[in-house]
């Protein structure tokens, strides 16, 4: 016995830099918990908010990064977080069939949130946010970021002989070390594993759009029948409270999934260089003057078209020449 509980405990001199070895285990228990136990709103509320909050660093992570190696775990992550919300759908779900009769408040304040006030309350419109989302996030981004993914993973596979006898031969002629041969190896095997993942990571966030939908049906006729069948209500009066907590709780696990499908979609399109993503494409977008004078030219003509926008289309020609001066005077003052 004494034997068993020295194994189960904790090392002593467990920094603050390990906590990341219990970060995996700790997750995978607590979406096995929101799938099997029935959450309060008030728990549903954090882990909505992680979720959006955890979408967001990924997002912001994949944009910062300068290779594509340097988000090795990303299809790791997107595993996760697409069964994070899974379980979130699950745990809503539950609450909304048992609770739905109560009020706009029984999946919580974020749900009611998205249901109410970023719809307007109005059910027919948040179904067509929701379908609009999921259009968006399964037939564009995920799409076409899965046929990069499966591009870049069989031109990488077809490169490694390549790569690897260019690596052989500059280690005979002496150009590189043994340790640097080993490591531009190393990278070449986590490229090709890297883009193999990918090409099967991105059927998760379609399968996650597909389970959404299928979700946000059973939730509203599930709603209906518990609604009028068990807890005597109308069918209009049903239809309403089941319906708004329903679309809340599509948007709120949607709009993450979104992100998250950007991030997929960065990570895959982006090219390695020393820059990231932002500098790349500020860098590229805004280098030729000619183009932001000829794409004002443009505006400004549409603005003197009469019945047009006049003072929005004159802004964006101003706007553009006043950067153009802002970036002549820097480039003067450091020169």
């Amino acid at each position: 016995m004494a034997n068993l509980v020295a194994m189960l405990r904790l090392p002593s001199n467990l920094k603050s830099t390990q906590w990341q070895i219990l970060a995996g285990p700790i997750l995978i228990l607590l979406i096995l918990s929101m799938m099997v136990l029935p959450l309060p709103a008030f728990i549903l509320d954090l882990l909505f908010t992680f979720n959006i909050a955890l979408s967001i660093m990924v997002l912001l992570v994949a944009m910062f990064t300068q290779r594509t190696l340097d988000f090795a775990a990303f299809p790791t992550i997107l595993l996760f977080t697409t069964l994070l919300r899974l379980a979130l759908n699950v745990a809503s779900t539950r609450i909304i069939l048992m609770e739905g009769h109560t009020g706009a408040a029984a999946a919580g304040k974020v749900v009611e949130a998205f249901g109410h006030f970023l719809v307007g309350g109005n059910f027919a419109i948040g179904i067509v946010v929701f379908i609009i989302l999921v259009i968006i996030n399964f037939m564009v981004i995920t799409k076409g970021a899965g046929r990069i993914a499966e591009v870049g993973a069989r031109f990488v596979l077809d490169g490694m002989p390549g790569k690897q006898m260019a690596i052989d031969a500059d280690l005979n002629a002496g150009l590189i070390g043994e340790d640097e041969a080993k490591k531009r190896r190393s990278e070449v095997t986590q490229e090709a594993d890297f883009y193999g993942s990918m090409d099967g990571a991105s059927k998760f966030v379609r399968g996650d759009a597909i389970a959404g939908i299928l979700i946000m049906v059973i939730n509203v006729v599930g709603g209906l029948l518990v609604g009028v069948l068990q807890h005597g209500m109308s069918i209009g009066s049903a239809a309403e409270s089941y319906t708004l907590l329903t679309i809340g709780d599509g948007l709120v696990a949607q709009i993450p999934a979104l992100v998250i499908s950007t991030a997929a979609g960065v990570i895959v399109t982006r090219v390695s260089t020393d820059q990231d993503v932002g500098e790349q494409m500020v860098g590229q977008l805004f280098s030729n003057p000619r183009v932001m004078l000829l794409a004002a030219a443009v505006l400004g003509l549409l603005g003197m078209v009469p019945g047009m926008p006049n003072l929005v289309f004159l802004l964006f020609p101003k706007f553009h020449v006043c950067f153009l001066l802002a970036s002549k005077i820097t480039i003067s003052r450091r020169i």
